[in-house]
C-alpha cells in the first residue's frame, strides 16, 4: 500500500515538472478579488496584438505567466472579464511582480522587477502634470472662443505651444539621461512621432551600442530613415 502511494505521488511530481513554465521573463502575478477567469500575457506582434501566455484562475487568485524575449518591450496582462482594461508594463529578462484589484484592476496595478517599467512610471508621472496644463489650456480657449475674447485666445494658443516645446525638451533630455535602457528609444517613438525631427535624432544618435539593437532602438532607426526618405 505504501509503495503504491509512493508511486502515486512521485507520478504526480512528475507531471507537475512538466507543466512547469520556463521562459527568459517570468511573471508572477496576484489580482485580489479574482477567483474565476483566465489571465492573459500579451504583446505586440507584427503591430497586432496576440496572448503569448494564459493560466486559468480557479479558486487561487495567484498565477505565473512566462515568454522568451530578446530586448526589453512592452507587454500587457489582460483578464478575459474586464478585456477593456489591460495592465501595460515594460517586460524585461527575470523575474517580474505584479499586483493588482480586480475592481481597479489598471489603477490599482503594481508592478516590480524591471527598471524599464520604473523609468517609464518616472516619466509618466512628470508627464502628467504636462497633460493636466494641456487640458486647463482647451477649457481656457473654449471659455475665450465663447466670449469671443480673440485677444485672450492669441495668448492661451502662445502659452500652449510653449507648453508643448518645453513637454518635447523634457521628454528628449529624459530619453537622453537614459540612452543605456530601452525606454529611451521607446518614448521618442510614443511621444515624440510628431516633434521635431531633428529631437529624435538627437535621441538615436545618442544610444548606446546595445540599445540601437533592441526592439524599439531598431523601431526607431527605421522611423527616423524613413522620415528621411519621405523629405
Amino acid at each position: 500500500m505504501k509503495k503504491i502511494v509512493f508511486c502515486f505521488v512521485l507520478v504526480s511530481l512528475l507531471i507537475s515538472c512538466s507543466k512547469e513554465k520556463t521562459g527568459s521573463m517570468v511573471v508572477n502575478g496576484n489580482i485580489d478579488g479574482l477567483k474565476k477567469g483566465t489571465v492573459y500575457l500579451e504583446k505586440i506582434v507584427d503591430t497586432v496584438l496576440v496572448a503569448v501566455d494564459s493560466v486559468e484562475i480557479n479558486g487561487l487568485s495567484s498565477f505565473v505567466l512566462v515568454d522568451d524575449l530578446k530586448t526589453p518591450e512592452m507587454y500587457y496582462l489582460t483578464l478575459d472579464k474586464k478585456e477593456t482594461e489591460k495592465i501595460p508594463f515594460f517586460g524585461e529578462k527575470g523575474t517580474l511582480t505584479i499586483t493588482s484589484k480586480l475592481e481597479k484592476l489598471l489603477f490599482s496595478a503594481k508592478i516590480t522587477g524591471s527598471k524599464n517599467q520604473e523609468l517609464l512610471d518616472e516619466y509618466k508621472s512628470m508627464i502628467q502634470q504636462f497633460r493636466g496644463k494641456e487640458l486647463d489650456f482647451i477649457k481656457d480657449k473654449f471659455e475665450a472662443q465663447r466670449n469671443e475674447d480673440e485677444t485672450l485666445l492669441l495668448k492661451l494658443e502662445a502659452e500652449e505651444k510653449n507648453l508643448i516645446k518645453r513637454k518635447y525638451y523634457y521628454t528628449t533630455n529624459f530619453a537622453l539621461q537614459h540612452k543605456d535602457k530601452e525606454v529611451a528609444p521607446y518614448i521618442a517613438l510614443t511621444e515624440l512621432y510628431n516633434a521635431n525631427f531633428k529631437l529624435l535624432d538627437t535621441i538615436n544618435k545618442s544610444l548606446t551600442k546595445e540599445i540601437k539593437i533592441s526592439k524599439y532602438g531598431m523601431e526607431l532607426d527605421k522611423f527616423i530613415t524613413e522620415i528621411k526618405k519621405n523629405d
